[in-house]
């Protein structure tokens, strides 16, 4: 049997060859895996804080809150023709202020900035009831500190990311009640709504049970979502 004699030309060319193989096949699985997981990320993603001790809704998917939450996510995923997607700021949404509404103020820029980094192309709406208002108020740099179930800020979402806010969604928002509102960048985009004689949002306000009474308004924000997408 004769056993052929391989030059060192031809070594080297073949081990190159294999080199460049494995390295071809190693980035094109790299792209691959970041590939599936940008095709898993929705379009716009919905990040919501409830009002203080609003129930998240236990047959819910993503137990936003059953009085401002639940209903205005499930309006805006039906309206958008996107894929959508939501989060719950994890917070206590309790009366233990500032704490409270700061834990959520922190929770949300952490995991907004989290969720852009992760989804390069996603886009995002934010949803505020109560003092789930403040904490987006303090997100967005408008601090609710005086407010009711208010405090100061203790973090912002970075100006990068602004661009890719499609709307702010408040409900019952306590700042308006000390005479403050959203402005600056973020006016245009938002929308705040205040029930007359809510005594969390109307400065002359005395029923409690308006307070309660948004989910009628679900319709109307998602419109405005959709007009800004």
């Amino acid at each position: 049997m004769t056993i052929p004699r391989w030059s060192r030309s031809t070594i080297s060319a073949a081990a190159t060859a294999a080199l460049l193989f494995l390295a071809a096949t190693t980035a094109a699985g790299t792209v691959g895996a970041g590939a599936a997981a940008a095709s898993g990320c929705a379009d716009i993603h919905v990040v919501s804080g409830r009002g203080t001790n609003e129930p998240g809704g236990a047959g819910s998917k993503f137990k936003l809150g059953t009085v401002v939450g639940n209903p205005v996510y499930s309006a805006i995923a039906e309206a958008l023709a996107a894929k959508t997607d939501a989060y719950r700021v994890d917070y206590p949404a309790d009366l233990n202020q500032p704490a409270s509404v700061q834990a959520g103020n922190r929770d949300l820029v952490a995991h907004v900035v989290a969720q852009a980094t992760a989804c390069p192309g996603q886009r995002f709406v934010l949803v505020g009831y109560s003092q789930g208002a403040n904490v987006v108020d303090n997100s967005i740099g408008i601090s609710s500190a005086g407010a009711k179930v208010g405090g100061p800020i203790v973090a912002t979402l970075p100006d990068r990311l602004e661009s890719r806010i499609v709307a702010v969604l408040l409900f019952g928002n306590p700042i308006r009640g000390v005479g403050k509102s959203v402005t600056g960048a973020y006016a245009a985009r938002t929308y705040d709504i205040c029930n007359d004689n809510d005594p969390v949002c109307d400065p002359n306000g005395t029923d409690w049970n308006v307070h309660l009474r948004y989910a009628r308004y679900a319709g109307a924000a998602a419109d405005f979502v959709k007009a800004r997408q």
